[in-house]
């Protein structure tokens, strides 16, 4: 990439369903630490955690990480992610991906992936990815959310439903429309630009119709590139049944390094 990117990782330490969830150890390391050691991994030029947590900052600094501390009355990581560009001064055209903290299995390569895809097409404000879904079980699946796409790749609309849905089908007939529907990866590239004009738009009602931030963005007329990847969507971490199941994934990863 001749332009290269940079990484911004929202880290926030109050969540519901798992409690301080990016400082849990996994593997000998707090959560948040892979996330930022798979940043590093991407062949980012800069990787930065963002948290209005003081534990979670102390934390980060001592695996080597470097925070940024952020307003605690944000409601989502694009904010935080957006006061982190406005805070360095970073130009429009810069691109900045958003790894959620709690992903500590995502691939290097994806997002590498989102970030070249942006870079590549000068038409579109946002990218991200998708994956074909296999089984009708996912498809059906409202914590997986799918995304419909135009003939460019550009996104339709994204959904926690079943889209695309056959005419004929029932909840209990439908199969899954193979090369049809795809999961949504919850990975996005911006270019600075439209970062602040997102981060500058009150919430839509789509977005909180599906409780889906992307559906602003398209409600605005944003144009959001999708790529579709083979690279199947790791594991997040929501539950505690998520953390047991990440820690046995990543117990036998090797030690990762990072500047």
């Amino acid at each position: 990439m001749s332009e290269g990117f940079r990484v911004v990782v929202p880290a926030r330490l109050g969540s519901t369903r798992l409690p301080e969830k990016v400082l849990r150890p996994i593997a000998g390391k707090p959560l948040v630490q892979h996330a930022f050691e798979a940043a590093w991994r991407s062949g980012a030029d800069e990787v930065i955690i963002a948290t209005d947590s003081e534990r979670v900052a102390v934390a980060c600094r001592e695996f080597g990480g470097v925070v940024a501390m952020t307003s605690p009355l944000h409601t989502s990581g694009t904010d935080r992610i957006n006061e982190v560009a406005r805070a360095r001064g970073w130009p429009e055209q810069m691109i900045v991906v958003n790894l959620q903290g709690d992903e500590p299995l995502m691939p290097p390569q994806l997002i590498r992936e989102a970030a070249a895809l942006l870079e590549k097409d000068a038409d579109a404000d946002i990218a991200t990815l998708c994956h074909p879904l296999q089984s009708r079980e996912d498809w059906l699946n409202p914590n997986f959310v799918k995304v419909v796409l135009d003939r460019l790749g550009y996104a339709l609309y994204f959904s926690r439903a079943p889209i695309p849905w056959r005419r004929e089908g029932t909840s209990r007939e439908s199969q899954l429309p193979a090369g049809l529907a795809f999961r949504h990866l919850g990975l996005y590239a911006y270019r600075v630009g439209a970062l602040t004009k997102f981060s500058a738009l009150p919430p839509s009602p789509l977005e909180n119709c599906e409780a889906l931030e992307q559906l602003r963005a398209l409600e605005h007329g944003f144009r959001i590139r999708v790529g579709i990847t083979d690279t199947q969507p790791p594991r997040g971490v929501d539950t505690e049944e998520d953390l047991v199941a990440v820690s046995a994934l990543l117990a036998g990863r090797p030690p990762a390094k990072h500047p």
